[in-house]
């Protein structure tokens, strides 16, 4: 470990090197000035030439046996407080799995191993929102298990989604057109689905859900900061304008209008109360032009891939994991704190956006307002990085999106096929 990061008052260790964890990064080296250790099996253009962090290369985080080894070897030697953070979902059962296995210097800020599966596990996070009170899409259970179950109806009528449980038996399998969500329209097409997932290996829990009409713009996005109390302290809520369409970042927020829904935090609250929730939460949800609703999806246990959407309201995100977590000074008391702010979170050029958001010129038309008030925030614009090699690789990844963009998504289409 380079001297200076001994000299700091404590060290954020960061497991995972896309863009949330440079996000993370950026949000410690804003708020309390100083450099962060990114956990990653190699660097990217995400990370390279970075004055803000240092990488320590691991051939496998999601192990738990090779994290601990990674860490105790690297960083076992300082006493300085770590923090302990996850960029995914299976990388926090795995950080959660070394909690009391690290020395007491380390921080491990998330809910305890019930909860999680609880809350991770969709079919289970179903029925705790259902016990909540709080509304879901119809939404049935397959046990992959069980060989009849690719032959199961639903229920509930086509077009519908499916999506696995087990974020880390998911990730252990692999096959031709391997999605964080599939999306299906009639039963043959599921049996079939079902089938070749099942042949892969993944043994576990599926969930279908009915297909919500509308579009990226349709989607939500809340993130949540629970005290040790289990009290809802922070939140922060935004419609999502546009969302990556690679198969294996499918539903990530790329554009995000941040704003405020005191009805849908109220709702997200008694979710955490059930869970007895600790740390941060992410919600993904969409509006139901049917009913009127806002359903909720998934529960993510961490600070989202698009975290600095948070941050760049002014609400630095890392702010009450210090707090709490390293400072021990959490202000005391019930006070809620949400974002009112309207900041654009975007990680695509404005170029992209305007082009996505073409069937919604109102929209565009809002967005296009904050932008030039000088709401535009992107996570890998930090002017703290002064290394011309890694802006030349920002600028590269900006072309990369619009091209990418352009190849997986038709806004029209998908604008025209939500009716």
């Amino acid at each position: 470990m380079p001297p200076e990061l001994a000299d700091q008052p404590f060290l954020p260790v960061v497991v995972g090197g896309h863009v949330g964890a440079y996000s993370l990064v950026r949000a410690f080296h804003e708020g309390y000035g100083v450099r962060s250790v990114v956990v990653a099996s190699v660097g990217t253009w995400v990370t390279d030439h970075s004055s803000v962090l240092e990488l320590l290369p691991c051939r496998d985080a999601v192990d738990p046996e090779v994290l601990l080894a990674t860490l105790e070897e690297a960083l076992g030697a300082t006493t300085l407080p770590k923090l302990l953070l996850a960029t995914s979902d299976s990388l926090v059962e795995t950080v959660v799995a070394l909690r009391g296995r690290l020395g007491a210097d380390w921080r491990i800020p998330y809910v305890g191993t019930g909860p999680l599966e609880r809350a991770t596990r969709k079919h289970t996070f179903d029925e705790v929102a259902r016990a909540a009170g709080v509304s879901v899409p119809a939404t049935r259970s397959l046990d992959l298990a069980d060989p009849a179950s690719v032959e199961v109806e639903p229920g509930f009528g086509y077009p519908l989604v499916v999506k696995p449980t087990t974020p880390a038996a998911w990730a252990a399998v692999s096959f031709e057109g391997q999605s964080k969500v599939h999306t299906v329209r009639s039963h043959a097409e599921l049996s079939a689905l079902l089938r070749h997932i099942r042949d892969a290996g993944y043994h576990d829990e599926l969930v279908v859900q009915d297909l919500i009409p509308g579009d990226d713009t349709g989607m939500r996005i809340l993130t949540c900061y629970c005290d040790r109390s289990s009290r809802v302290r922070f939140a922060a809520y935004g419609r999502t304008l546009l969302e990556e369409h690679s198969p294996g970042l499918l539903g990530v927020p790329a554009g995000i209008l941040t704003g405020r829904d005191g009805e849908t935090v109220a709702q997200a609250g008694r979710i955490l109360a059930e869970l007895g929730w600790v740390g941060y939460a992410n919600f993904d949800l969409k509006y139901d032009p049917r009913d009127g609703s806002t359903k909720f999806f998934e529960l993510n246990p961490r600070l989202g891939r698009s975290n600095y959407y948070v941050t760049g309201t002014g609400h630095n995100a890392v702010r009450y994991y210090v707090q709490e977590w390293v400072e021990d000074a959490l202000p005391d008391g019930d006070d809620l704190v949400e974002t009112t702010e309207e900041t654009v979170y975007s990680i695509v050029p404005v170029r992209t956006l305007r082009w996505a958001l073409r069937p919604h010129p109102e929209l565009w038309s809002q967005v296009r307002r904050v932008i030039d008030a000088g709401g535009l925030r992107n996570p890998l614009h930090y002017r703290a990085e002064r290394d011309p090699r890694r802006w030349a690789k920002v600028l590269a990844g900006g072309l990369s999106y619009d091209r990418k963009f352009h190849r997986y998504y038709d806004p029209q289409a998908a604008a025209r096929s939500a009716g």
